[in-house]
């Protein structure tokens, strides 16, 4: 029978009217007829608002409410009715009813549009009178603070509530690693080639610095983001909306977070720039190419077992071929790559994006939001990917490490204070011609004595040089 009854909703439309006129909408659907007619215009693609999206617009239109009430404009009961409607759409249980695409109006009107609708319809059912979804949800408001508003709200918590725990927890799974293999000296590498020895603990210390410089651009560049556009309605004048509406909003928003949202300085520049936004993903790209340049050491370190470095060894997660047994690839390093690249592409998007700032209004909303919260989770889900299925497992593997080091030409270079960089480059092309060891060949050449060599050679003494007073 409920079955049957929800088939006959889905089935029947009921009129919905804007100021164009009538339009026909599913009678089990919540949305008016903007949305409706947005549904219509823009088919086009498949990419839908991130659920953080639809819940900082919920934030905001219950701290409109909450505001409007206090400056007189709505009934305390309109606003109870308002405010437990938008704590839906916080909470997720309408998002059934936000069907629109990213790529509609650069203002981001429809979306905007689509959640007044279905406030003000739910609001209608709790109220048991008409809320109406422009005079009383976008009361004082505009599509043009609201959005900006909203995408502000969303990206922040995103990043904090996502990005920096899983980076963080990362850089701490690294900084662990570090510290526990600080004593294992091993051959170092640049331009691809032999170079002087360092610890494995100093090669991963490396990452760790990497990540903390990350995570301290991207905390540096929420200060601008934490800035929000509320209140400046149009195009930043206010026009419609009460003095010190738009601050008393972001104070309500700021309650209800419980992070240190303020309100912008200038709010025509936050409707006609996205410049917060394109600084934060600017600090998400540099976050991305030090986790590249990780991916890409982790996988040259990990070559092998037999044909490659073989330094570290990486955790048996699942096969790697379909046709040779026994291999084991460093998928977790190749998912961090590609995630990596694909931050960076889309840094070429938002800044095209934000670039697009046409006098009084920015009217690439959309694709802004959509790529910058796709880089943030995208982010965040691989930084935990990475840090429990490649680096919680990983291992040195002491044995080639203690190999490599030990053929190594270039610690000929701790000879040369002794004996000049023209003998110690004789040194290294006479071991390197007859395939024997540093000190093989010096004790050869008759360079130095064996004692004195061995007191030079001694690996563990590179790592950590005595330095000038």
């Amino acid at each position: 029978m409920l079955s049957a009854l929800l088939l006959e909703l889905r089935m029947s439309t009921r009129i919905e009217h804007d100021s164009l006129g009538p339009v026909e909408v599913p009678a089990d659907r919540f949305w008016g007829a903007q949305t409706q007619r947005s549904l219509a215009h823009f088919r086009i693609g498949h990419e839908h608002w991130p659920r953080s999206l639809l819940r900082a617009l919920g934030i905001v239109k219950r701290s409109a409410a909450i505001v409007n009430a206090r400056r007189g404009l709505l009934t305390p009961e309109m606003r109870d009715a308002i405010v437990a409607a938008a704590d839906q759409v916080i909470g997720g249980s309408l998002d059934s009813h936000f069907p629109l695409v990213i790529w509609q109006t650069g203002s981001g009107t429809q979306t905007h549009m689509n959640a007044n609708e279905v406030i003000a319809f739910v609001a209608t059912r709790i109220l048991g009178q008409p809320v109406h979804p422009n005079d009383h949800v976008n009361r004082s408001q505009s599509s043009n603070d609201v959005m900006p508003t909203a995408m502000h709200i969303a990206a922040v918590e995103d990043v904090r509530l996502k990005l920096l725990p899983a980076v963080v927890a990362l850089r701490h799974r690294l900084d662990g690693k570090s510290v526990q293999w600080q004593d294992v000296v091993k051959l170092g590498r640049t331009h691809g080639m032999d170079a002087v020895p360092l610890t494995v603990g100093q090669e991963l210390s490396a990452w760790v610095s990497q990540l903390d410089h990350g995570l301290q651009a991207i905390r540096n560049a929420l200060a601008h983001v934490q800035e929000l556009a509320i209140g400046g309605t149009a195009v930043g004048t206010g026009l419609n909306a009460p003095p010190r509406f738009g601050d008393d909003v972001t104070w309500e928003i700021a309650g209800f977070t419980q992070i240190r949202f303020v309100p912008a300085p200038n709010r025509f520049e936050a409707l006609s720039s996205h410049d917060a936004l394109v600084e934060l993903h600017g600090a998400v790209k540099r976050l991305a190419v030090s986790l590249l340049k990780i991916a890409n050491d982790v996988r040259i370190l990990a070559s092998g077992p037999r044909g490659g470095l073989a330094e570290l060894v990486l955790p048996s997660n699942e096969p790697g071929s379909s046709i040779m047994p026994g291999k084991v690839n460093p998928t977790q390093a190749e998912a961090l790559a590609m995630v990596a690249m694909r931050v960076m592409g889309n840094d070429v998007t938002v800044s095209l994006a934000g670039s697009q700032g046409l006098l009084q209004l920015n009217t690439c909303k959309p694709v802004i939001l959509h790529t910058v919260i796709e880089s943030i989770g995208l982010l965040a889900d691989v930084c935990a990917s990475f840090d429990e299925h490649c680096v919680t497992g990983l291992e040195v593997n002491r044995k080639a490490i203690a190999a490599h080091l030990g053929r190594s030409l270039m610690l000929v270079t701790a000879l040369t204070p002794r004996i000049g960089y023209e003998r110690a480059a004789e040194v290294a092309h006479f071991a390197e011609a007859n395939d024997l060891t540093i000190r093989e060949a010096a004790l050869q050449l008759q360079i130095l004595d064996a004692d004195t060599l061995d007191a030079l050679l001694a690996p563990e003494r590179m790592v950590a040089p005595a330095m000038e007073p």
